[in-house]
């Protein structure tokens, strides 16, 4: 069956999703929405990653953007059984010691919620702030989730050597509670799909239309394949904005809304295309519509999902 999660509102606002109730909301709201969320069957909620944001694209992604660790270790408190998902960590950022200490506490924490989504980044000028390498992200991203692998990993004492970095004799606990912490790689391009078959226990695609991820889909599996891996990888997509019934106000035409049992037999498909999980957004003008659309679609829609 297709699981599904949804990234949090309020916790970052670009205006490619943002609904404008958001602008005023807080961590009430956000506490409600992944209690929500927790009761109501979501298999994540999740929480994006930017450092700081230029005043060049201040007017299209905001300067919203709470930290995920810290967002997602509040929320944990509030909530038993939703896993939490970094959609996705710009680990590139930092050293994979610092990321490794943030995110095994978090999982240590949380009883074993984590999943760790990792991705290259795409803001210059927050990496050159922090002194990080922006050119060569791709590389840095490789080393470091192999560096995260090892520093995730049972040991007290992990171990890495690498082109970039290196640790020993350096102890780190708590450990994750997770014996291993699942690691989805996120992006859409010809480099990312490689990293996420290649090193990857999920794929979290950028927003891949639907007539392209079955291609994209099928590159994933003959690349894994190719490389003699056997597990096996979750496949995610991030589906069209969503609203359960007939909202009777605008959506906007790219929003699927309808009765639950066509919105499911649309959603369906990406099952079939070999989706495992999809990550839903719902139209909403405040946050009792959205945490109202949340149960409507878990108590009328997902029964449906194959």
């Amino acid at each position: 069956m297709v699981v599904y999660g949804m990234q949090l509102p309020v916790q970052s606002q670009s205006t490619l999703y943002a609904e404008p109730w958001e602008a005023a909301a807080g961590p009430a709201e956000l506490v409600e929405i992944a209690r929500v969320a927790d009761r109501t069957g979501f298999d994540y909620i999740a929480s994006c990653d930017h450092v700081a944001i230029p005043r060049r694209l201040a007017g299209p992604m905001s300067t919203v953007w709470y930290d995920p660790v810290a967002t997602l270790s509040f929320l944990a408190a509030a909530t038993e059984r939703v896993r939490l998902l970094s959609h996705v960590a710009v680990v590139g950022l930092r050293h994979p010691l610092v990321t490794a200490k943030a995110y095994a506490t978090l999982d240590h924490l949380s009883g074993g919620r984590l999943v760790l989504g990792v991705g290259a980044g795409h803001v210059r000028e927050e990496f050159e702030a922090v002194g990080a390498d922006f050119d060569g992200r791709g590389g840095v991203l490789d080393e470091t989730v192999d560096a995260l692998r090892a520093a995730l990993g049972p040991e007290e004492y992990p171990e890495h050597a690498g082109e970039r970095f290196a640790f020993k004799d350096l102890g780190q606990l708590p450990r994750p509670a997770q014996e291993r912490v699942p690691v989805w790689v996120g992006g859409s391009s010809p480099a990312a799909v490689r990293r996420a078959a290649l090193k990857g226990d999920g794929w979290l695609p950028q927003g891949d239309p639907r007539e392209k991820l079955a291609a994209q889909i099928a590159r994933l599996t003959r690349l894994r394949a190719e490389a003699g891996i056997a597990d096996p990888i979750t496949v995610g997509a991030i589906t069209e904005a969503l609203y359960v019934g007939e909202p009777g106000w605008e959506v906007g035409r790219r929003t699927l809304a309808g009765k639950p049992e066509a919105l499911a037999e649309s959603l369906n498909a990406y099952g079939g295309m070999g989706v495992h999980q999809i990550q839903v957004r719902f139209r909403s003008r405040s946050r009792t519509e959205l945490t109202d659309q949340m149960a409507a679609f878990a108590a009328e829609v997902a029964p449906h999902l194959s």
